[in-house]
């Protein structure tokens, strides 16, 4: 049996109102949690899809393209776009694959490590600050419902990134 929320409302049942709050604070939320890298990247002439890229090939050095593609969820041509950016740029490194010549393996150059750093250092600014403030239980709550609104296919990815692999 789930406890009742504060204010006394029931976490098994929410009303229209609730859930269009909790929707809009989704919203708000997702803009403040990308505003800062949005200033770095504007600068730049960057977009958010630069910064998934630069942030996931972080995470995962020597990803493949086509991982990377089911990551992002975009099209090979707006990911070619954006990787071909990346290069050009010197953010990015693209090298064949040992075993399949076809693969192409990305990782981020130095430069695109410092830029990846200060990306997520506002982030990670931003999501401590709102962590401390909420609290643990608060932020256990948060993990749990962002992982139930997960498809099972992104869950799955998911879970393989927090688990430390690729």
């Amino acid at each position: 049996m789930s406890e009742p929320a504060s204010g006394g409302e029931s976490l098994l049942f929410l009303t229209d109102e609730q859930l269009r709050k909790g929707i809009e604070a989704m919203f708000f939320a997702y803009r403040g949690f990308t505003a800062d890298p949005d200033r770095i990247l504007d600068g730049m002439d960057y977009g958010r899809a630069h910064h998934r890229a630069i942030h996931f090939i972080h995470r995962s050095p020597g990803t493949t393209v086509n991982n990377l593609l089911s990551i992002l969820g975009v099209t090979k041509q707006s990911l070619n776009r954006v990787l071909r950016t990346l290069i050009d740029d010197g953010l990015v490194e693209s090298r064949v694959g040992r075993e399949d010549k076809r693969e192409r393996h990305l990782f981020l150059t130095v430069k695109g490590a410092e830029l990846e750093r200060e990306l997520s250092d506002a982030q990670r600014a931003r999501m401590r600050a709102a962590y401390r403030a909420a609290g643990p239980v608060a932020v256990q709550g948060f993990r749990q419902v962002l992982e139930a609104m997960m498809d099972p296919d992104q869950r799955r990815q998911y879970q393989t990134l927090k688990e430390g692999g690729a």
